[in-house]
Order: C-alpha cells, then sequence, then structure tokens
C-alpha cells in the first residue's frame, strides 16, 4: 500500500498561484510516475501533469505554460507549481502514484483549488 498527502489547495484570485503538495509514503515502487489529476465538477477526472522518477514529465495542453511539476525523489514527493490561475482551473486537484511497468496506482483524498475573484 501507498499512502498519499495532499496539501496546498485553496481559494485564489485569477491571474493568482499556488503550490500543491503531494507526499507518499509506505511501499512505493521503484519505478514510478506521481501526478496530478484534476475533476471539475460535473466533469470527468483529467489529467494536469504527471513525472516519473526516470525523468519522464507531461503536461494536459491547457496547463502548459502555466502550471510546473516537480519532484524530490529523496522524499517522495511531488509538487504542482500553478500560475496564471483561471476560473476554467477550478477542481478538486488528486495526487496519484502509479507503477511505470505495473498495474498499481493509488489516489491521494483530494484538495479543493478554488479560481475565483
Amino acid at each position: 500500500q501507498v499512502q498519499l498527502v495532499e496539501s496546498g489547495g485553496g481559494l485564489v484570485q485569477p491571474g493568482g498561484s499556488l503550490r500543491l503538495s503531494c507526499a507518499a509514503s509506505g511501499s512505493i515502487f521503484s519505478l514510478n510516475h506521481m501526478g496530478w489529476y484534476r475533476q471539475a465538477p460535473g466533469k470527468q477526472r483529467e489529467l494536469v501533469a504527471t513525472a516519473s522518477n526516470i525523468g519522464d514529465i507531461n503536461y494536459a495542453q491547457s496547463v502548459k505554460g502555466r502550471f510546473t511539476i516537480s519532484r524530490d525523489n529523496a522524499k517522495n514527493t511531488v509538487y504542482l507549481q500553478m500560475n496564471s490561475l483561471k476560473p476554467e482551473d477550478t477542481a478538486v486537484y488528486y495526487c496519484n502514484i502509479k507503477e511505470i511497468f505495473g498495474v498499481s496506482s493509488f489516489w491521494g483524498q483530494g484538495t479543493h483549488v478554488t479560481v475565483s475573484s
């Protein structure tokens, strides 16, 4: 089992910034992707950004140039720096960890991000 603890959500005005953090503990896969997905009300969960511990990074087109994902592999922690936030970024953001060559995947409890004036 892997446990994921997220932090950093909140309310921010359009154009503002937030930084999300997600710390993993437990039986962490040696090769893994960690990343963020989001789910807005009435919509399906979608990928925001992922980063593997061997250097692969992937962003949704809608956040490229505004969001930056990074990892501290020594701390098993992934971060999401979100700049130039828009109202359409409002969602519950979920941290995820999954094996690169396997099927195991775990989710965090989610953290709310609200972008509103």
